[in-house]
């Protein structure tokens, strides 16, 4: 039986933990699947592990088009996730064009946004327009030039209480999953 955002609610709801692991090609999502994995994510990390770059900021919507499709072809149970990559919704207009091409055109289940609650109109207009929204906020790899590189977000007190206050936000304007 098929994953859904539904499944989703109901393991959090019941205090089950479920999983999620990236792939970015059919022969790859079969074996998670076969492992029980419930999530499978087209991850933008296929820049650096896939082709080879140095950040996940040069992969472009139709890698990840892509490479979802491949995904999509090699699984039939999972939710299939796809992280919208580097400025593909830096307008709410950009992001429903970009999330619909990669549920139509790559098979995505939901996508995944980086950032914090300046997302919270975007998130609610997915939503809105039925697309399921996994929130990822913390550290965030497509940030890594203006963060300086990767670092651990949240460590201090007030920072650890905003990421959680930005999250509540988020699943409140819509967002399915949240993570951090």
């Amino acid at each position: 039986k098929p994953i859904t955002t539904t499944t989703l609610a109901k393991m959090k709801r019941d205090r089950q933990k479920f999983s999620v692991l990236t792939a970015y090609d059919a022969s790859f999502a079969a074996l998670l699947e076969a492992a029980g994995v419930e999530v499978i994510l087209v991850g933008d990390s296929l820049g650096m592990v896939a082709q080879g770059q140095t950040t996940t900021v040069p992969v472009t919507m139709d890698d990840m088009i892509y490479h979802t499709r491949m995904v999509a072809r090699g699984c039939r149970t999972p939710l299939l996730m796809a992280d919208m990559p580097f400025a593909s919704y830096t307008t709410i207009e950009q992001g429903i064009r970009n999330a619909a091409r990669l549920m139509q055109e790559g098979g995505a289940h939901m996508v995944k946004l980086e950032g914090g609650g300046w997302l919270t109109e975007t998130v609610r207009q997915l939503s809105r327009h039925g697309i399921p929204v996994c929130a990822h906020l913390g550290l965030l790899p497509q940030s890594v030039h203006k963060l300086g590189g990767y670092k651990v977000q949240g460590r201090e007190e007030a920072a650890a209480r905003q990421i959680i206050d930005e999250a509540l936000a988020l699943q409140d304007a819509g967002a399915d999953v949240a993570l951090v």
